[in-house]
């Protein structure tokens, strides 16, 4: 098989690369892992920044965004008993919007084969060739048989334990990391939210988030250190421990029930250096993983994208060897953006291990400058809604 770029993950961040370059009549095909049902089964972020939602609208797939999405014109700091709410549309003139990863990744996943979008699932062995050439290949093994894909360009999407960005050779990149104390444990329930707004809650027993994914679904966190077992928190431990957490005003609207799905969830500060290596390009975890504090996973995928389909569309419909050259560059300076917000508001909102009276008392401190600093919640709005791609 031949073709112009060949894609591997068919998550969000591949199949809207796929979409985009489609759109400008640019060929390719996505080689994905996992099965359909398996990518969808995948419970992510849940908070779209507008660069997420322009290019769905662009793409002309934001039908069901639109009509189920919920837009948010801000989210909330709690400390203790007080409630320091940012006023996104107030400060920035933008939203944001709650819309489960998984509805968009089925969004782009049932547009494929109407929009000529080759997406080849339940794939093995995936290995990597002559990336450092004008001629890469991708081998793989489908149904028991050996195949292979002649590209142009091969766009590694397939996330941090995918097979992309290990086929770069030691000595030609620096990894950045980061790894927290703790994870996130999270319950899926399908009762109303507690809130209308997110709320991000520092407590003296730890961190705590109130999310949604719908009006009657509601998506809470907690965070716990590494060593807990999942199976040692029954449903009603979660619920009390985020009763506790959450500020009273908010636990009184908590509705309990049994969880859809729960998990713990490690996190880190990842960057991989550089996201080009010959005619491989990386995007999304592949490249880059960045806590959930500041809910950038998945939109700074989407901006990866979008700076890979400029870069790929000006390459192969203008020759334009100066655009794909400079998709790195482009890419790393939102990355390390999103990864500075993300690793502060981790570090505010969360007790480390290791904190004293003095790091708490910066806490304290910070969380009180915010509730009466307009520029400083500007700051934190800007952020949150997505700097400019």
């Amino acid at each position: 098989m031949r073709t112009q770029v060949c894609i591997l993950g068919a998550g969000p961040a591949g199949l809207l690369l796929g979409h985009l370059l489609r759109a400008e009549g640019i060929e390719c095909v996505v080689i994905e892992r996992q099965a359909p049902d398996y990518v969808l089964g995948r419970i992510r972020a849940g908070v779209l920044e507008q660069v997420t939602v322009s290019l769905m609208e662009r793409l002309g797939l934001d039908q069901r965004l639109k009509a189920e999405g919920l837009p948010h014109d801000g989210f909330n700091l709690a400390d203790g008993e007080r409630l320091i709410r940012i006023d996104v549309a107030g400060l920035t003139g933008q939203q944001v919007v709650v819309y489960g990863q998984t509805e968009l990744t089925r969004d782009l996943m049932d547009a494929s084969e109407g929009r000529g979008l080759d997406v080849i699932y339940e794939v093995a062995e995936v290995a990597l060739h002559d990336i450092d050439s004008d001629a890469p290949s991708v081998t793989f093994v489908k149904d028991g048989q050996s195949r292979r894909v002649d590209a142009r360009i091969v766009v590694g999407c397939d996330g941090f334990h995918g097979p992309s960005r290990r086929a770069i050779p030691a000595g030609a990149f620096t990894e950045y990391e980061r790894e927290y104390p703790f994870g996130w444990l999270g319950i899926l329930a399908d009762v109303p939210p507690c809130n209308h707004e997110l709320i991000y809650s520092h407590h003296a027993r730890g961190f705590a988030l109130a999310s949604m994914r719908s009006h009657t679904r509601s998506r809470y966190y907690i965070d716990v250190p590494l060593s807990e077992d999942i199976a040692d928190w029954p449903d009603e431990r979660v619920w009390d421990e985020l009763a506790t957490r959450l500020p009273d005003e908010a636990a009184a609207h908590i509705v309990r029930g049994p969880a859809l799905e729960k998990s713990i969830a490690p996190l880190r500060s990842y960057v991989f250096t550089p996201m080009r290596h010959g005619s491989l390009l990386l995007a999304g975890d592949a490249a880059h993983i960045v806590p959930p504090t500041g809910a950038k996973g998945l939109n700074l995928a989407a901006s990866d994208v979008h700076y890979a389909a400029e870069a790929l569309s000006a390459f192969f419909r203008h020759g334009d060897g100066a655009a794909l050259a400079g998709y790195a560059g482009k890419a790393l300076a939102r990355v390390w953006k999103s990864e500075r917000f993300s690793w502060s508001l981790t570090r505010l909102m969360h007790r480390f291990p290791e904190d004293g009276p003095f790091e708490r008392a910066m806490q304290v401190a910070e969380l009180d400058y915010i509730a009466n600093s307009r520029a400083a919640q500007t700051s934190i709005a800007e952020n949150y809604v997505g700097l400019p791609a």
